[in-house]
């Protein structure tokens, strides 16, 4: 019976490639909610949603539903390429 298991290498280099991605995400959702915060609905991008050329209205929610992602994939980073215990080396 074969092992079908990755290489532990190549487990460490998808791990790090997933914590670098959650990074930029992270970077990325906080842009989108100064967007949301600074723009009223009437003048954000077409592609974001709550868009709606008929209200001037700031989209608050949505801002801090980013944010609140933001925070989450940041916190994912931190957790993940933390110190690793002994046990898992």
């Amino acid at each position: 019976m074969t092992n079908s298991l990755l290489p532990v290498h190549t487990l460490i280099m998808n791990n790090k490639a997933i914590n670098f991605g959650a990074l930029v995400l992270g970077m990325i959702l906080v842009l989108v909610s100064l967007v949301y915060f600074v723009t009223p609905a009437n003048s954000l991008p077409r592609f974001f949603p709550g868009y709606n050329m008929a209200l001037s209205r700031h989209h608050y929610t949505h801002g801090v539903a980013s944010i609140v992602l933001a925070f989450l994939s940041f916190a994912y980073y931190w957790f993940q390429s933390g110190k690793k215990s002994s046990e898992q080396k």
